[in-house]
């Protein structure tokens, strides 16, 4: 995937502990970790902005094992099902959280990460361009992953290397995890132009954060629209940040107030602001709006990335060529997935998109060819960058929560719980806080007699959308 030899004496990864690893030293790092595996087969990635889970991840690819990317701090038994369900071959997981797995013998540990290997009888056949699997319902343990291919992610990564314009004189720093598409393709582009990455697991509303943007002169970073909210609240564009040449947003869509704040922000401080647009279904990004037009076509995602193509379609599929008209976004590139896991079995799948993706977003595009995302077609939220799966998360409340019944809607970043049993209420909102991983704020829970529902006792979720309020 990536020729580390090629850019041999630059830094590679930097944390704010001092530790440097030049692409040199990558390179050897990744030779190391491989040689404890020796083949290609499949492997958990247990992740965190962290050296050792770089070089992990770096060496998977570089060497053709398959590896499936999970946050360090997934929930224990969900973690637990999907090992069950794909039965990996080996697990990277950070020192501190080899005590939560059992069973397994440890065959090798560098940089505060331990190598598992472990013992089914069954090993799954993979497809020989399958590259990786991320998690494409947010962070709620769902065995349903995206595979994406070897064309897929270098594709995708020089397209973003092309409208970016990166060189080797980046230093992005990690604000976005990267099991998250958008943190991981942030690393794949600056690992081809052979960029000084800067990993830091710390928030941007903790100190040492800025402490570190700041010494180790960072040049970019990339947010969420909630990124963006927080650093609006911080009062960021009184900030000192003299190495900072750009920003870039995705993840969800931002509100026209805070995309224009920012784009001025950097029209009057000599810096480049990118909004973007893309699913993991795509590897990471469609589209992306130059930073000299996100005043002028403030709202927009913009035009679609180098190598790809937008069009529009009606409820009947036909073409649609008029700007101002409303339809579903599908997206036609070398970057479209394989297609999707649920189970061991399907990794030997192959191609089931041939480089077409139904997006599932609503869109339009003005006479200019710029395009705006103006709704969903199916039953996603996006709460702090991440996707969560609204009738998934039913389905674990109900299995905690036999008697209750529940419904879940909203809008992104807030989701609301409806549910018929009082009692239930707060224990509901901390037990989602904890499957998927995200702050209780985002959850907000409503009392109802009855959730309406139709004659085939299909949950009316038109009829709860006005107790949506923010």
């Amino acid at each position: 995937m990536w020729d580390l030899a090629k850019f041999s004496s630059n830094v590679a990864l930097q944390d704010e502990s001092g530790s440097c690893i030049s692409y040199s030293a990558l390179d050897l790092a990744c030779s190391e970790f491989y040689s404890h595996i020796g083949r290609r087969c499949l492997v958990f990635l247990l992740c965190r902005n962290t050296i050792g889970s770089v070089i992990g991840y770096v060496s998977s690819l570089n060497n053709r094992v398959v590896p499936v990317l999970l946050n360090a701090d997934l929930d224990v038994e969900l973690l637990n099902n999907l090992i069950s369900v794909y039965k990996p071959s080996y697990i990277w997981l950070p020192n501190d959280k080899s005590s939560e797995i059992s069973g397994f013998d440890s065959v090798y540990s560098k940089w505060d990460y331990s190598l598992l290997k472990t013992s089914f009888d069954i090993e799954y056949p993979l497809f020989d361009d399958l590259c990786l699997m991320l998690t494409t319902s947010g962070s709620t343990g769902s065995p349903k992953f995206v595979r994406q291919s070897y064309k897929n992610v270098e594709s995708n990564a020089r397209s973003i290397v092309r409208y970016l314009e990166l060189t080797s004189d980046e230093r992005p720093i990690t604000t976005l995890p990267m099991n998250y598409t958008y943190g991981l393709s942030i690393i794949n582009s600056h690992l081809f132009v052979g960029a000084r990455i800067l990993v830091t697991d710390r928030g941007l509303m903790q100190k040492d954060f800025w402490s570190f943007f700041k010494s180790a002169e960072a040049t970019s970073f990339g947010g969420v629209p909630y990124t963006y909210e927080m650093l609006s609240k911080l009062r960021f564009e009184r900030m000192q940040l003299p190495s900072l040449r750009y920003m870039t947003q995705a993840g969800g869509k931002l509100t026209v107030d805070l995309h224009r704040k920012f784009a001025e922000y950097a029209a009057g401080n000599n810096k480049k602001f990118f909004v973007m647009y893309g699913q993991c279904e795509a590897t990471a990004r469609m589209g992306y709006l130059p930073a000299e037009k996100a005043l002028e076509k403030c709202g927009s995602m913009g035009i679609a990335i180098p190598g790809g193509r937008f069009e529009l379609v009606d409820v009947e599929g036909s073409l649609i060529d008029k700007p101002d008209t409303a339809g579903e976004l599908v997206y036609y590139g070398d970057n479209v997935t394989l297609g999707y896991a649920e189970k061991g079995e399907d990794l030997i799948k192959c191609d089931e998109r041939s480089g077409v993706l139904h997006t599932g977003d609503i869109a339009q595009f003005d006479k200019d060819g710029f395009y705006y995302i103006v709704g969903r077609m199916k039953r996603f939220l996006k709460i702090f960058g991440n996707r969560i799966n609204l009738d998934e998360t039913e389905r674990l409340i109900k299995s905690e929560f036999p008697s209750a019944d529940v419904a879940c809607g909203g809008v992104d970043d807030k989701m609301f719980i409806f549910l018929t049993d009082e009692q239930y209420a707060e224990q509901v909102r901390q037990f989602v806080s904890l499957k998927t991983g995200l702050n209780s704020s985002a959850f907000k829970v409503v009392e109802l007699e009855v959730i309406p529902k139709n004659d085939s006792g299909k949950t009316l979720y038109r009829e709860l959308e006005k107790y949506y309020e923010v």
